[in-house]
């Protein structure tokens, strides 16, 4: 049996997960049957865990004392990556919160191939940061470190509308000329691609 191969879009706004394995790919179901989960961390104070997701938010909505945390990625390539925030009594920073976040990605992606996945694709827009290549560089590298933290160690980065356009690649039976359009929270992508 082959290892499994991992795919998460750690999107602004909802992230989901993919698993390759023996050569069939599916998504992850990360809350209940979902296969998507809000980009949500919250710390509870009351007791003392940390949610992902839809709990995240319904705690925070229930008035449970604690901080929600939400677009995380639009820390990435910031001044605010290389800040940390107060949680509680604790400073934690921006980049390992993202961390928190991609390592509960994991853990399910993990529960859901039967065990450890160390090769992942991460879904990427075609610029983190507009108009400033050494930002979206450092934005590429921050998400890279976060994931090699969480027990990555074989990291590949796709570009998140040419995902989209493999994906629909299989499904055309013919060539064709593709607009693509990645309406996500934070970084709205449009591209043609020939499929």
């Amino acid at each position: 049996m082959q290892s499994a191969f991992g795919g998460i879009d750690f999107g602004t706004s909802n992230s989901t997960v993919g698993v390759i394995r023996d050569g069939r790919a599916r998504l992850v179901a990360l809350e209940g049957e979902q296969p998507t989960l809000p980009s949500a961390v919250f710390f509870n104070f009351e007791d003392g865990y940390t949610y992902f997701g839809r709990r995240a938010i319904s705690d925070y909505t229930d008035s449970i004392e604690g901080r929600l945390m939400r677009s995380l990625k639009s820390v990435l390539g910031s001044s605010l990556a290389n800040e940390k925030t107060r949680i509680k009594t604790r400073q934690i920073g921006f980049i390992d919160i993202i961390g928190m976040f991609v390592g509960h990605l994991k853990k399910r992606l993990e529960e859901d191939a039967g065990g450890p996945v160390e090769n992942v694709v991460l879904g990427r827009p075609v610029q983190f940061v507009d108009e400033d290549t050494a930002a979206d560089a450092k934005a590429q590298g921050e998400l890279e470190k976060a994931a090699r933290a969480q027990g990555f160690k074989h990291i590949a980065f796709q570009f998140e509308p040419i995902a989209a356009a493999l994906d629909y690649e299989q499904k055309v039976t013919r060539e064709e000329l593709a607009l693509i359009v990645d309406m996500g929270g934070g970084t709205p992508d449009f591209s043609i691609v020939r499929v």
